[in-house]
């Protein structure tokens, strides 16, 4: 092999775990990246609070989780698991009180040059097992935005569509909100 081939990553060549202290400032990085460089709508403070208290809103908190990739100890990938289904407002009241007693997933990043590698199937799965060995959950929920290229297709995967808010001009129309399900694993 030419020494400026690399071979290619699989699965296999990450550290995939719950996050750790270290890790805080990695995971950061990647999320303020997506928002910046994929979404184009920078951080918004009402948005994200748990991006500034990692450690406070993932790592302190026995019912939420951040799990990380890691590729050479580099953080390159991010999934979180909140014990809070979606606000009311700014998401319709039905979704707020159908998930009160859901995990929410978040913050299911994957840095571009370590895409298609199964990274945000394998760290949703691991946030799955965790809602599912964690009491009160009742299923895991999610609203992501289907208008990054992926997004819709890799949600409608693994999980079930429960409201498409492009089409109501609901909250999160302009921003391709649909809303999502995934039942307990076991």
């Amino acid at each position: 092999m030419h020494p400026r081939q690399q071979q290619p990553h699989g699965i296999d060549t990450y550290t995939i775990r719950p996050a750790r202290p270290q890790d805080c400032d990695g995971a950061r990085s990647v999320m303020l990246d997506t928002f910046y460089r994929e979404f184009g709508y920078g951080y918004v403070p009402a948005w994200h609070p748990d991006v500034i208290d990692i450690q406070g809103t993932y790592l302190d908190n026995p019912r939420h989780q951040l799990i990380v990739a890691l590729s050479h100890d580099e953080v390159v990938a991010t999934a979180g698991l909140l014990s809070r289904g979606p606000a009311h407002p700014p998401h319709p009241r039905w979704l707020a009180e159908r998930y009160a007693s859901a995990a929410q997933l978040v913050r299911i990043y994957v840095r571009p040059e370590h895409r298609r590698r199964g990274l945000a199937r394998t760290m949703v799965q691991r946030a799955c097992e965790f809602a599912a060995a964690t009491e009160g959950y009742d299923c895991v929920y999610l609203h992501t935005n289907v208008n990054i290229p992926g997004a819709q297709g890799f949600w409608n995967s693994i999980a079930k569509e429960v409201f498409d808010a492009r089409t109501t001009g609901e909250h999160g129309a302009g921003f391709g909100t649909v809303h999502f399900e995934i039942p307990l694993p076991g």
